[in-house]
């Protein structure tokens, strides 16, 4: 490995440039796209190489460290200068004149990115993707956490690059690449309106009712019709209306049955059962004038 006159590596490209923005030379095409102004000593050497075409540069920022990528518009730079988006120099932290190192690299073809908009206007084109697909046109390759920017009817659109497959850096000249946008930065949900209340509705004749016993009962549904089925009368429920008539019969067990029929007469024949079972009253004599013992006035 050697270096030549203007410090070039014998097996590689690499050098380090003085980078400045498109508004130092009537080159405003170079804003929509991720391509530099190269000097022409840097296309001697790269021919020298024999380098992969299209020719693909890593940029770095010594300083801050942060490093990007993209490809070379033409080679007609003052020497030792490049120019470069302006927007580029932002996502790398560049200011005019800041040293910048160029190294050429290979990059694979991208099979997909996803995009995040910084604002939801982006969403309100017609047709984003197919603005998105025209301008990268002019792009040759895309790395995860650059921001690039779409123009588009007089405005610019900046998208962050969240993701893109199947590396973080990734060429995109003659490539069929799947594009996937996610929620826009200043995206925010909608409040959900609060519900009010239910009032609730009157439900007569229910609850739950008391038994004689003290034990719980099930609650009572509405005499009236519902929506879960016909009244189904509960004679626990009803048990304590019942228990004021005097026409009520009482249960061994505390348990009162209304309007029962068959239990009353079973009731009966209990009554019938223990009249025959009471023992039998002593007959009483009757009673006879005129009869029984004798008694003489003599003694």
């Amino acid at each position: 490995m050697f270096f030549d006159g203007y410090g070039y590596h014998g097996t590689s490209f690499e050098q380090t440039f003085r980078c400045y923005s498109a508004s130092f030379i009537e080159k405003p095409q170079i804003e929509s796209g991720d391509k530099i102004i190269m000097p022409p000593s840097a296309l001697d050497r790269l021919v020298s190489l024999h380098i992969d075409y299209p020719m693909l540069f890593e940029l770095r920022n010594g300083v801050s460290e942060r490093v990007s990528h993209c490809g070379v518009l033409e080679f007609n730079a003052d020497e030792g200068t490049i120019y470069m988006p302006y927007w580029m120099m932002q996502n790398m932290l560049l200011q005019e004149g800041d040293t910048v190192r160029v190294k050429n690299v290979s990059l694979p073809k991208g099979t997909y990115v996803k995009l995040q908009p910084h604002t939801k206007d982006f969403l309100d084109i017609s047709n984003p993707k197919a603005i998105l697909e025209t301008t990268l046109r002019n792009f040759s390759c895309l790395s995860t956490g650059d921001t690039i920017m779409v123009a588009y009817n007089n405005t610019k659109y900046y998208l962050d690059i969240i993701e893109t497959k199947p590396a973080n850096a990734i060429s995109i000249i003659e490539t069929d690449c799947e594009v996937d946008f996610v929620l826009p930065l200043d995206y925010k949900e909608p409040k959900k309106p609060i519900a009010p209340l239910a009032k609730a509705k009157f439900n007569p004749f229910s609850g739950t009712g008391r038994r004689l016993d003290g034990k719980p009962t099930p609650p009572v549904y509405s005499s009236g019709p519902t929506d879960k089925g016909p009244y189904v009368p509960n004679v626990n429920s009803l048990s304590s209306a019942a228990s004021s008539s005097p026409s009520s019969a009482r249960p061994s067990q505390g348990k009162i049955v209304f309007g029962s029929d068959v239990y009353r007469a079973k009731e009966m024949g209990k009554e019938k059962t223990q009249s025959k079972q009471e023992p039998p009253h002593q007959k009483q004599t009757k009673f006879q004038p005129f009869i029984g013992k004798k008694y003489s006035l003599k003694g």
